[in-house]
């Protein structure tokens, strides 16, 4: 019955195919009594399932017990064409092959040599291979082979629209944040790629009293997402620690300053340090606690997060002063929507993407480095790596000795060949300061590189602004939109400005840039709604074969997805966060769960 199944697939599948490029992989609170920590933290431990539950790994005490590491829930970006022309009944999707100019396929039942009669479902089919990946259809009762033939082809059933809906929803999250001070609700939503997802989030509120006995009380809030590489275990280290880190240096700086004021300088500096500081954690003070320890297991807990890395991208909002701040390590992007006279949108970033094939990155190594010709080779650092700043990715930042005395007690990896001048990469980030308008209903959007590699700043924010208009979020919003056919968005001139990058899938999926036609506005939360329309948005075959992939195909095609959305705005003064079950698909289930 296979045979027979994959010789009429052979037969039938007959399509014109696009050469296309393919990039290669990335190499892959403690506060004292003057803060206190709101318990509206909404960072969660989730999993995609139990499946995926991390080992039980040995604690080392050194100072205080180590926490093991999981998972929040899964490489890198493989950069692979998805073309999504449609031939007969299939959608052609290439990303390695040549261009036979052949003839449309011819529609027919593959899963025997026979026509099936009328009353016999038809399934749509993902057809996956080495260097294809193509729709079809299956007509018949019985199950769907799983492989093909001995080149490893194979048939899966492609999800249903509301299957693919579910799979968008499943790690959505909303709140309502009435504490009314100038921040009203966040949305947030992951989708894996990997398995287990390598990217993670983080979200604290931190109540700051007031500088002098009687004074009205603040809040600091913070977001955070945080895209690994080469593993989950690095990202998974910055949502349990970065934010009280950096907390804890905040409260040091403006402690010392007077009326707990201190300059804009002072406070850059301390979320830098924080940075810094808890990358030498995980990447030198682990290995000098491994090589006294002398332990395989303690090396095992330890290393994990240096072998491993992670960009991060974290805002802290002072509500006092109404400052927010983006720090940014790696390529995860923060672009802040704000209303124009005209009742449009402005999309301005708030980061620049730090990689190789960023100008002012590179000139930055090579000044580092003089006379290490491949310290950028191929826009990324040492040929390999394509962030020039991250935590972890301790085989850039360790000497060679260092290296090479883990890989004799501990099997660590080799050091590249090209490793002279180590540290090659960083973890300080830079910070950028924006005054927020709450009155005026600013939004943020934070998201991983997944997000932009499918969608513009501009279209980003269009999309925020479209949903406003369709959910009448707040009434005084809504009257701001004048257009239904349009994104209501300014546009910006030239793109990939600063470093940038640009939306590659676009022209890998076929798609015009000018095709605003195929966005779409069904989702509660803005953010699934940003993720459904970065996969296609109307066009739901292709949403629902982007989402039947399994990993690791499904690599080739996204990479993980994080997306957070603030909208800033002067709400109710309850003092609470509260789920907003209606865009909560995650909360949803956990209810049901207890109930």
């Amino acid at each position: 019955m296979h045979r027979v199944a994959a010789r009429a697939l052979r037969n039938t599948c007959r399509y014109s195919v696009r050469t296309l490029s393919r990039t290669g992989p990335r190499r892959s609170l403690f506060l004292n009594k003057h803060l206190s920590l709101v318990s509206y933290s909404t960072q969660r431990n989730s999993k995609q399932d139990d499946s995926q539950s991390s080992p039980e790994s040995a604690k080392y005490a050194a100072g205080r017990a180590i926490e093991p590491l999981q998972s929040s829930m899964y490489f890198r970006r493989f950069s692979v064409a998805l073309v999504s022309g449609l031939v007969g009944y299939g959608a052609w999707y290439s990303y390695n092959g040549t261009s036979p100019d052949q003839s449309k396929v011819l529609t027919r039942n593959f899963a025997t040599g026979t026509t099936a009669s009328d009353a016999a479902p038809t399934r749509n089919v993902l057809v996956i291979g080495a260097n294809e990946l193509h729709t079809g259809t299956f007509v018949g009762e019985g199950p769907i082979s799983k492989t093909t033939r001995d080149d490893g082809k194979r048939v899966i059933e492609m999800m249903t629209p509301d299957q693919a809906t579910q799979r968008l929803r499943q790690l959505e999250e909303s709140y309502f944040v009435n504490r009314g001070e100038g921040v009203v609700r966040y949305d947030l939503v992951q989708l894996p790629s990997n398995d287990p997802i390598e990217d993670d989030h983080a979200e604290k509120i931190v109540e700051v009293p007031g500088a002098t006995e009687g004074a009205r009380s603040s809040d600091w809030m913070f977001w955070g997402v945080f895209d690994g590489h080469s593993g989950w275990t690095t990202s998974a280290k910055l949502r349990q620690t970065l934010i009280s880190t950096v907390a804890q240096e905040l409260n040091t700086t403006y402690k010392a300053s007077p009326g707990m004021c201190p300059a804009a300088e002072a406070v850059d500096s301390a979320i830098k340090n924080a940075f810094v500081k808890l990358d030498d954690e995980i990447v030198h003070q682990s290995v000098e606690k491994v090589l006294k320890a002398g332990s395989k297991t303690v090396a095992a807990e330890l290393l994990q997060p240096a072998f491993s890395g992670s960009c991060a991208l974290l805002s802290f909002y002072d509500t006092r002063t109404k400052t927010l701040r983006v720090a940014c390590t790696g390529d995860s992007r923060a672009v802040l929507g704000r209303r124009t006279a005209s009742g449009k949108w402005t999309a301005t970033a708030l980061s620049v993407d730090q990689t190789g094939s960023n100008p002012d990155e590179e000139a930055r190594l090579r000044k580092l480095h003089p006379g290490e010709d491949r310290v950028i080779a191929a826009g990324r650092v040492l040929g390999q790596l394509e962030p020039t700043r991250a935590f972890g990715d301790a085989t850039y930042k360790w000497s060679r000795d260092i290296s090479m005395r883990l890989r004799q007690a501990f099997f660590a990896r080799s050091p590249s060949p090209l490793l002279k001048t180590p540290p090659y990469v960083t973890a300080e980030p830079v910070v950028t300061t924006t005054k927020i308008q709450p009155e005026n209903g600013d939004f943020l959007v934070l998201a991983t590189d997944g997000l932009w590699e499918m969608l513009t700043n501009e279209e980003v924010v269009g999309l925020v602004g479209k949903w406003l208009e369709a959910e009448s979020f707040d009434s005084t919003w809504a009257k701001v939109f004048k257009s239904k056919s349009a994104l209501p968005i300014e546009q910006a001139n030239g793109q990939g400005v600063g470093g940038q990058k640009t939306p590659i899938r676009m022209q890998q999926w076929g798609i015009s840039p000018d095709d605003k036609d195929r966005f779409v506005v069904q989702d509660k939360n803005v953010a699934t709604h940003l993720v459904r329309n970065a996969l296609g948005g109307k066009k739901e075959e292709q949403v629902c074969a982007l989402l039947t992939l399994p990993a690791p195909f499904s690599r080739r095609y996204r990479d993980d997805l994080t997306v957070q959305v603030i909208f800033f705005g002067n709400g109710n003064s309850t003092g609470e966060v509260v789920p907003n079950t209606e865009a909560s698909a995650s909360l949803q289930e956990s209810v049901k769960a207890k109930l």
